[in-house]
């Protein structure tokens, strides 16, 4: 998933193939009428119909890295251990970490726990 594509309403008239496709893809986009965002455009699939648009809008922003897992939670109105779950059952990672970052986490946390 990619990050929240906006266009205008102009985009809209003349992008409007673009615009599906993005749909159709998987993304969400925002259309702007003079700066403004005026159509929040979100792909109707298996999720949207599952899990309404609260929670759909949360777990693209997690997925895209726009929003932590505490923020997604409140904005899915769930609490984080429900809404990591439902990470979990959409396929959606709740951490993506690098290996080599992974790592370097895990030695912090050791260390800090050894002067414990």
């Amino acid at each position: 998933m990619q990050a929240v594509e906006v266009y205008t309403a102009r985009d809209l008239r003349n992008r409007s193939g673009e615009l599906l496709k993005h749909a159709t893809d998987g993304n969400i986009s925002i259309i702007t009428k003079h700066g403004k965002p005026s159509i929040l455009a979100i792909p109707f699939d298996a999720h949207l119909l599952q899990h309404g648009i609260h929670r759909v809008i949360a777990l693209h922003m997690v997925q895209s890295h726009q929003l932590t897992l505490a923020q997604a939670a409140k904005l899915a109105d769930m609490d984080l251990s429900s809404f990591i779950e439902l990470l979990g059952a959409s396929g959606i990672d709740a951490v993506d970490y690098p290996p080599e970052e992974l790592e370097r986490e895990l030695e912090d946390a050791l260390a800090a726990c050894d002067h414990c």
